[in-house]
């Protein structure tokens, strides 16, 4: 079988200005670039869950949309404005892709509490959990299995004040899935690769490392504000070796953090309100 490539992105937040468009060509130049097999991305594709932001998006990864190279689920910032994001699943709190070596199980985290721009925090019954058995039980031999999710299943250190804040006066927003320990459990041994975002700050992490099937956990970061992301090589079922960082070339500064500023300061500002009145 043919080694293949898998390229993992997320938290694009495009958002229509001239740096997100610049931040999005330059992906897309380096995807092409590398002639990865497949893209995922695992959420926040748009910054206020708007059609136009959307439109752009598809605009931006028509070459990979056109050849059906990309798969994608909603994240927290892709359901308020126009929720955008709500239709990306067909309905569906759960659902299967499947492209040639891989086996994907979409999954959805986020809920109605994420019109609100606000609550960020995703959600996941154990229903929806039994969902996700059913659809590893079916996953075929010789596949790379991959869960794509928004939300990170397992604790994360918060990245800015405003999410220690909340953190400290009890609100959800920057925990893990409360379901997310139960679900580990779960996954192990049944798939190979969690894939996430939400999170901006990348990060990894190897589950029972000496097993015959570890369970290895990826989040891609904010793929716009670093300029960069995973590919990772497969074939026949299992990764070979460990993915490989690829950077885009920009002629313009990437964005960075401060491209988050002012929602974090418009959620502190927000949940003071909702506090004090």
């Amino acid at each position: 079988m043919p080694v293949r490539t898998l390229a993992h992105l997320s938290d694009l937040h495009l958002d229509l200005t001239p740096e997100s468009d610049a931040a999005g060509r330059a992906l897309m130049g380096a995807l092409q670039a590398s002639a990865v097999d497949h893209v995922v991305v695992t959420g926040d594709l748009t910054h206020q869950g708007m059609s136009a932001e959307y439109q752009r998006f598809r605009e931006l990864f028509a070459p990979l949309l056109d050849e059906g190279r990309l798969t994608f689920i909603p994240g927290n910032h892709d359901r308020p404005g126009d929720d955008a994001g709500s239709q990306w699943m067909a309905g569906q709190k759960v659902r299967v892709v499947e492209q040639p070596g891989l086996y994907f199980v979409c999954v959805d985290s986020t809920g109605p509490h994420n019109r609100n721009y606000f609550a960020s925090h995703g959600e996941l019954s154990r229903a929806e959990l039994d969902a996700v058995d059913t659809a590893l039980a079916a996953a075929p031999r010789g596949t790379l299995t991959a869960v794509l999710v928004h939300h990170h299943i397992l604790p994360l250190p918060e990245e800015s004040f405003p999410e220690r804040l909340a953190t400290m006066l009890g609100w959800p927003h920057a925990a893990e899935l409360p379901v997310g320990a139960e679900w580990v459990s779960r996954l192990q041994g049944r798939c190979d690769l969690v894939l996430h975002g939400h999170r901006h700050i990348p990060g990894e992490r190897m589950l029972e490392s000496e097993a015959a099937r570890p369970l290895r956990i990826y989040n891609a970061g904010s793929s716009a504000d670093l300029g960069r992301f995973r590919v990772f090589q497969h074939q026949a079922g299992r990764l070979l070796g460990e993915p490989a960082w690829c950077r885009a070339t920009m002629s313009e500064r990437p964005r960075t953090a401060s491209h988050n500023v002012r929602p974090a300061l418009q959620y502190l500002v927000g949940q003071l309100g909702i506090a004090l009145f």
